[in-house]
């Protein structure tokens, strides 16, 4: 009724590692896998893989964490990745934070904040000068208000 996942000789079939939520599947709650997973389905929860590919049946509600990632269906939620690629049918309702690279086809509907993140690394020169901005403005001296008096006539 089964087939075994070992073959006649007893040495383990080799298998991609790759999942698949199809179509016509609804999953309610977190996801988690060390492989690779193509999103044909819904699913209402976070999603914490190594590598993703939302295809156009697609949808996502929750926060969505991959080494790499290819949308062209729906995800509402946050997105953290090494890579994103944004296909020309994506829409997007959250914010995208990436740390290598991000590639937007012409078309996509992103309605969220998109940044980089600093890979681990110091703050970049903008942000140092921001920081400075923001505690100059903080430290300056108040303004002081001057009060003319007028003369009688």
């Amino acid at each position: 009724m089964f087939k075994s996942l070992y073959s006649a000789e007893g040495s383990k079939i080799n298998h991609s590692g790759r999942s698949h939520v199809g179509e016509t599947m609804q999953l309610e709650g977190d996801l988690r896998s060390s492989g690779s997973i193509d999103i044909a389905g819904l699913i209402n929860g976070n999603i914490f893989v190594s590598e993703m590919t939302v295809t156009e049946t697609g949808s996502i509600r929750g926060t969505v964490e991959a080494a790499t990632i290819e949308i062209n269906g729906h995800v509402e939620g946050k997105i953290l990745a090494d890579s994103v690629i944004v296909g020309k049918t994506a829409v997007i309702k959250g914010d995208i934070f990436f740390k290598n690279t991000l590639k937007t086809e012409e078309g996509a509907d992103i309605d969220g904040y998109i940044k980089r993140a600093n890979n681990g690394k110091s703050n970049s020169e903008e942000d140092i000068a921001i920081e400075e901005i923001v505690e100059r403005s903080e430290s300056a001296p108040k303004p002081i208000h001057v009060v003319q008096q007028k003369k009688a006539v």
